[in-house]
């Protein structure tokens, strides 16, 4: 099971570069003009952006588990933005999370499926001042009986979202923190919280380079509360069939955790831009 999930993992890793690199001749021929692409790069930078998008994020982490093997997670994320009218826009981020882990004990056995489901709705200015911000309800939704893989509790709470825009740099904070309030009475209470800043500068060739965190916090937790990674990722717009894309890669450490925690992880990405409707 060792090798099997190390070959699986380095599959996908060469799956997503293969994606980064083979792209259309027309999208090589976008890379001299920059311009409209710069444009759509600097927007991917914004979660509360007008673009409906369908992210894919590919992680790779590692070690996990006794044996020190692999876990995969592939996170599927489309972000649906809506006018509510001419002052205000909802934008819907949902995140489903599908896990293929090894055992996390000696004696376990490995687990894969999806993970909790997050869905998060921010209420944004249709026209923003100096900073572009949003707020508004989350919700993890407990789609799993697998007890590794998920809380099986429904929690919720607030989010919100601060960013500014300047010349070629994004910068900003996102936060969310949802407690339990149904669910598996035999499992443990929900308290947790996220806090992902980020920094990011688009080229004009719309290539963005980015730094950022995912911090976790589990208020249940005895000790070792906070997970904290640091991730660096380059991406580029470019295209998938008729619609505009953005691919990338990505690594990180992690700079705190429990023991359970990995020590890195890989990442790719691929985000399709779709048209919008309204």
């Amino acid at each position: 099971m060792h090798r099997k999930t190390q070959t699986s993992s380095l599959c996908g890793l060469l799956c997503a570069a293969a994606l980064l690199v083979a792209y259309p001749a027309e999208a090589r021929q976008d890379d001299q003009g920059g311009g409209g692409s710069a444009d759509l790069a600097k927007q991917l930078s914004n979660p509360v952006s007008s673009l409906v998008s369908v992210p894919l994020q590919f992680n790779w982490e590692s070690p996990v588990g006794p044996e020190d093997d692999t876990r995969f997670v592939l996170n599927f994320q489309p972000v649906m933005p809506f006018s509510l009218n001419d002052k205000w826009n909802a934008i819907t981020r949902v995140i489903i999370p599908i896990v293929g882990q090894p055992a996390l004990t000696r004696g376990g056995v490995p687990a894969s499926g999806i993970s909790d489901v997050l869905v998060s709705m921010f209420f944004s200015p249709a026209e923003p001042g100096a900073f572009i911000w949003g707020v508004g309800p989350v919700m993890s939704l407990p789609s799993t009986n697998e007890r590794t893989l998920g809380s099986q509790k429904w929690s919720a709470g607030p989010t919100a979202l601060v960013l500014k825009q300047s010349g070629p740099w994004t910068y900003g904070a996102l936060w969310n923190h949802v407690w339990s309030f149904a669910g598996n009475n035999t499992r443990s209470d929900v308290s947790q919280m996220f806090v992902q800043p980020f920094l990011s500068y688009t080229t004009p060739k719309a290539v963005t380079f980015a730094i950022n965190s995912e911090a976790v916090g589990n208020f249940e937790a005895d000790s070792d509360k906070w997970t904290v990674p640091l991730n660096l990722q380059i991406t580029k717009v470019l295209s998938f069939g008729q619609f505009p894309a953005s691919y990338g890669v990505g690594y990180g450490i992690y700079l705190a955790g429990p023991d359970s925690a990995p020590s890195w992880k890989l990442r790719g990405l691929i985000t399709v831009l779709l048209p919008r409707t309204r």
